[in-house]
């Protein structure tokens, strides 16, 4: 009897350490991806990489930079508002993150156009209305294409294909990236898997928990 008393003790005792050890997510680093995401000028850096700043127009015809992401947990992503494929799955799924966090100041979602010349202010504008995007919590973005590629290719790492920003190069990625209050990226995940998303939004609450 004593016997079965001690294991009980042990049981909720067990199972309340468990609740104390909080998850620690990885902080990733350039070596740490597929050296095909990375430029190649960074695929030996092993520590230390945090997302570069950024200047870029929202949907509102307002300048958005770094500075309005400071001390913010954000996911990033790339999508063109004529993408007939993948894109409006990813905006769907955003819009969940969205949804979850819509009363969390501390949390915001940043999507940059692939297609800046086509994704003009006004055309943003419509496409924000139209899939019903909170102003406040996310920035659907336009500016000059090399930044947006340069962004891609070597601060957030989500795309595979290498190229220059000028007239002929496109991407083309499904990747949502996690990135914390350091700017350190956290995460990243295929935006158009449900499966995925619910584990990037357990992974959000992990950060600011």
């Amino acid at each position: 009897m004593f016997r079965f008393f001690l294991i009980a003790i042990l049981v909720v005792f067990m199972s309340s350490c468990s609740q104390l050890i909080k998850k620690e997510l990885p902080v990733f680093n350039p070596s740490d991806f597929d050296p095909k995401l990375v430029d190649t000028s960074l695929r030996k850096v092993n520590q230390n990489h945090t997302v570069k700043d950024f200047n870029l127009t929202n949907q509102n015809g307002v300048k958005i930079s770094s500075k309005d992401y400071e001390n913010k947990v954000y996911v990033v992503d790339f999508f063109f508002t004529r993408c007939p494929s993948i894109c409006p799955i990813m905006t769907d799924n955003m819009l969940l993150i969205q949804n979850e966090f819509i009363n969390d100041d501390q949390i915001m979602l940043l999507s940059l156009s692939v297609t800046p010349e086509i994704d003009s202010v006004s055309v943003l504008k419509n496409y924000a209305i139209e899939k019903g995007i909170n102003d406040l919590k996310w920035n659907i973005t336009t500016g000059s294409k090399k930044h947006i590629y340069d962004l891609a290719r070597k601060s957030y790492f989500a795309v595979v294909d290498q190229g220059d920003g000028d007239l002929q190069d496109f991407i083309h990625t499904p990747n949502f990236i996690l990135v914390d209050k350091k700017k350190q990226i956290r995460g990243i995940y295929d935006g158009t898997e449900l499966n995925e998303v619910t584990r990037l939004i357990e992974d959000i609450h992990t950060l600011i928990n």
